[in-house]
């Protein structure tokens, strides 16, 4: 029972293929957007832009700073 839930699972995730994408028989791709000089490719279509899949910022604090005062830190009126 232990191997049949291991290999159903697997065996649905091969079904999926990313190879060969092209549009279906009698359809054509997207129009090309707006000022673009070439209509995109498919593979071109299904990369992920910069501004989709932003980097991760890393970056440590290398020197620490004392804030200003906040002016409109008032304590409550009463």
């Amino acid at each position: 029972m232990k191997r049949l839930a291991i290999i159903v699972p697997l065996a649905l995730a091969a079904c999926g293929s990313a190879v060969g994408l092209k549009p279906p028989p009698g359809g054509t791709l997207p129009v090309a957007p707006y000022g673009a000089t070439a209509q995109p490719t498919p593979p071109q279509l299904v990369t992920p832009t910069p501004q989709q899949r932003p980097q991760r910022s890393d970056e440590l604090l290398t020197n620490s700073q004392q804030r200003r005062s906040d002016e409109f830190d008032l304590p409550p009126e009463g």
